[in-house]
């Protein structure tokens, strides 16, 4: 059984959110700290009940490999969790994204490592995006409440992109879920 969730008749004004350093730096705190590329990041709920992020990131040295010159696709991985981390617990906290309504901070805290799953991630590279300076964007585009055997989680599609000043461009998109949740 799916559910689409949503506000649509009930739209929000916009609201944005500059950076939230102490709430950053606890969302980061899982990572060694030669992996925290996620630098400053504003968070948007939008009127559809749905959120995004604006994000600027540096990664000084690559956590895996000699430097390639270029955003990787590891990279790409690693800075999509850590902004897609902070927009879930800043739509969280504002009380932004449609489907969280019921949580708290501390609820976001319990999930954040165990029961936030990456079911599908797809990127395409335009055109090389330089690691040592970039920003990015994430968007859900949908929320759903799935019951499967009884056991609720939510399904969350997302669109991301990445640039640079150079014309460096990355884009794709994930679909999340939301596991444990009652």
């Amino acid at each position: 059984m799916t559910q689409a969730i949503g506000h649509s008749a009930d739209a929000r004004p916009e609201q944005t959110f500059a950076t939230d350093t102490e709430l950053l730096t606890r969302v980061l705190a899982p990572y060694k700290d030669h992996c925290r590329y996620l630098l400053t990041a504003e968070v948007s709920g939008l009127p559809d009940g749905l959120s995004r992020v604006r994000a600027s990131f540096a990664i000084a040295e690559s956590c895996y490999i000699d430097d390639t010159g270029h955003l990787n696709s590891v990279e790409v991985n690693i800075a999509y969790n850590q902004m897609m981390y902070y927009l879930v617990a800043k739509s969280v906290k504002e009380q932004l994204l449609t489907g969280f309504e019921s949580w708290t901070l501390e609820d976001f805290w319990r999930h954040q490592l165990p029961d936030i799953l990456i079911a599908r991630f797809a990127s395409r590279f335009q055109r090389p995006v330089n690691p040592r300076d970039f920003s990015g964007e994430l968007e859900f585009s949908s929320v759903d409440l799935r019951s499967p055997g009884g056991s609720p989680l939510l399904m969350a599609t997302t669109a991301y992109r990445y640039w640079d000043t150079e014309g460096g461009r990355c884009d794709g998109h994930a679909t999340l879920a939301f596991v444990n949740i009652d």
